[in-house]
């Protein structure tokens, strides 16, 4: 999903809310989100996840095409773990099996 598909879903689901509305509000959290890590914050979203900075040390790596060693510089990374919330939605859509899989499936077995 895009942020643009994303707004278009949040305003058909709040149809009192114009959609450049729900556009300003989602750039204004995306903002401050990217901005607290920019900051060095931790960003907690309850039942969503957690994302964090991480420094990266230099090392040196190789070229797949070349095999030449290529120095890579230290850089900041950003580090995504998942809440239990969504593991649980997640896990929880991976046991259930589809509708239609399942109808298909007590087809052939009988």
């Amino acid at each position: 999903m895009i942020r643009s598909e994303l707004v278009a879903r949040i305003a058909a689901q709040n149809l009192h809310l114009y959609a450049r509305d729900v556009e300003a509000v989602v750039d204004a959290i995306l903002n401050r989100v990217a901005q607290a890590l920019a900051d060095g914050d931790r960003v907690e979203l309850r039942d969503f996840g957690t994302f964090c900075m991480r420094d990266r040390e230099a090392h040196t790596s190789r070229n797949p095409r070349t095999g030449e060693a290529v120095k890579v510089e230290a850089k900041a990374a950003i580090k995504f773990k998942p809440g239990k919330g969504m593991r649980t939605r997640l896990n929880r859509r991976q046991a259930d099996p589809e509708p239609e899989a399942e109808v298909q499936r007590l087809l052939r077995a009988s």
